[in-house]
């Protein structure tokens, strides 16, 4: 299934147009991940088009992932998300090749890594790409410091270098104080950040996140979302972010893309799946979202009409609803929409109310 990029985004999320010249960050076509002995001779033929069931049943193959494309914008936090054995975590690993595809391509700023020798892809993922794991992996013997510049290290760079960065990367995701400790001396949100901060530290080209903050509490679970986000601000990396959790990947994701056994759903910003799911399957999965928190102004106004009052207040289209109500509501005229100083669109106090009674009976 093809995934078509967006031509434009709402201001203030760090992605670029999609006509930018620079082009994609991430480019998937055609991603294939069949396990089984006859894998390579399931592309190609009327078996790849049988469900997983069918396909295990008749050739003892599994298709993990079907048939994926899509692009990943420069600075764009990109969220794949599905529930338990929905391909998800398999097709993340295809794109640095620590899973090998049966059929596909991966660009990563114009490199094919699906064809690079293993020289070039080692070197690749030092220079070029970094991966944050649920399970933080850190080097218990070593200092918090020392694990944040193993990847430097890996790559060469003298002790003097490595040692500056590594303490930069302590002090932007706040462990200042805690860089000559242990992991085990560390709580668990400290240790993911630590894992964050070496990703960070080799100054790559794309993140990706593997779930990384399931194992965690709910609470360091939202601060370390809040992290994200803060660091996002900062450093304007291009992210792919996994998880099966709406909630995050509506804070964090530009997009989502939603993924059921192995194949894509859905794939938009979270407004455009909320406000338009795909099938039940989606649907299930935003019925309790708050929509006043997520759709924005364009997706309940209604087109201007002749007689329509030029006193109400003016909001942009990418407004969220639950922003605009106080002010919607409490003015005696309805919102004007106005874009780049046109009038695109009027919301009336029933489109809001419309937005906020839903949200009121999903909470009940």
């Amino acid at each position: 299934m093809t995934i078509q990029t967006d031509d434009t985004r709402d201001q203030g999320t760090g992605l670029v147009d999609a006509g930018d010249s620079s082009g994609p960050a991430l480019k998937v076509e055609g991603l294939w991940k069949i396990f089984g002995a006859k894998a390579h001779k399931v592309i190609g033929t009327a078996d790849q088009s049988l469900t997983r069931q069918e396909l295990q049943a008749k050739t003892g193959c599994v298709s993990a992932v079907k048939d994926i494309s899509f692009e990943v914008q420069p600075g764009e936090v990109f969220v794949i998300m599905g529930l338990s054995g929905s391909g998800k975590s398999t097709l993340v690993r295809m794109l640095n090749r620590l899973i090998e595809p049966t059929a596909g391509r991966v660009v990563i700023n114009g490199e094919d890594i699906t064809s690079v020798p293993a020289g070039k892809l080692r070197d690749l993922r030092r220079r070029h790409m970094a991966m944050v794991f649920q399970h933080f992996g850190l080097l218990p013997h070593r200092k918090v410091i020392d694990n944040i510049a193993y990847g430097l290290e890996v790559r060469g760079e003298g002790k003097a270098a490595r040692r500056k960065r590594a303490q930069e990367m302590v002090d932007l995701v706040g462990l200042a104080g805690v860089e000559n400790s242990f992991p085990d001396q560390l709580s668990g949100g400290m240790q993911q950040r630590v894992g964050l901060a070496r990703a960070l530290a080799v100054d790559p080209e794309v993140l990706f996140f593997d779930e990384p903050f399931s194992a965690l509490d709910p609470l360091i679970r939202r601060d370390m979302q809040d992290e994200i986000v803060r660091l996002h601000h900062e450093v304007g990396k291009t992210m792919v972010f996994i998880t099966h959790d709406l909630q995050e990947a509506i804070k964090l994701g530009d997009r989502i893309l939603i993924m059921r056994d192995g194949e894509v759903v859905q794939c938009g910003t979270a407004a455009e799946i909320v406000a338009h799911p795909a099938d039940d399957y989606v649907a299930d999965f935003v019925s309790e979202v708050p929509r006043s928190h997520v759709l924005t102004l364009k997706w309940v106004m209604r087109d201007p009409e002749p007689g329509d009052s030029l006193e109400g207040p003016e909001m942009t289209s990418d407004t969220i609803v639950r922003a605009a109500a106080r002010a919607a509501l409490a003015s005696e005229h309805p919102v004007r929409v106005v874009d780049d100083g046109k009038l695109v669109g009027i919301v009336d106090d029933d489109a809001i109310l419309r937005a906020v009674v839903a949200e009121e009976e999903v909470a009940r």
